[in-house]
């Protein structure tokens, strides 16, 4: 297998690969925000219902806002990653074999061996690749042809590594 496509120095798709590297790690924030809106809002009801409004409900609305802010808190920085990372917009290329994938983004490049790869997650624009328990890099999908997509979602699938969504 061999595998090479072009990036173009597109101001939107730096972002976009920001949004989806940190989607993956700030998704605990909404789930935990909502936990503690829910707390909240129950012990804010609870409170009323048994006369302890004035002891009680400031720290429900503490727990309300909290957890609005932490919903809040994932939007927030991937909004702020996708604001500062479009003036990192260069051309690039991605050279992927069965060996490793190679990355080049300006004057600068890289690569991931396949061996070192944990998993790789499919997303609907990329595909997010594991290198441990961390997001290491993204191949994205939408540049590639439909054929070579089909190619490297096979080779992916043979080795274990694709993990749907």
């Amino acid at each position: 297998m061999h595998i090479r496509f072009d990036v173009p120095a597109d101001p939107a798709y730096p972002g976009r690969v920001a949004a989806a590297l940190s989607s993956v790690r700030l998704r605990r924030y909404g789930y935990i925000g909502a936990v503690l809106a829910a707390v909240g809002v129950i012990g804010f009801a609870v409170s009323r219902a048994f006369a302890w409004g004035d002891r009680i409900s400031p720290l429900c609305l503490a727990l309300v806002a909290g957890g609005l802010l932490s919903m809040l808190y994932a939007p927030w920085v991937r909004w702020r990653a996708r604001r500062r990372s479009s003036r990192y917009a260069v051309e690039g290329a991605y050279d992927i074999t069965d060996d490793n994938i190679m990355m080049r983004s300006g004057s600068e490049s890289g690569g991931i061996a396949w061996d070192g790869v944990a998993e790789v997650r499919d997303t609907p624009e990329f595909w997010i690749v594991y290198v441990g328990r961390m997001p290491a890099t993204v191949i994205p999908r939408r540049l590639m042809s439909a054929e070579d997509a089909e190619t490297l979602r096979a080779h992916m699938a043979g080795r274990g590594l694709l993990r749907q969504r």
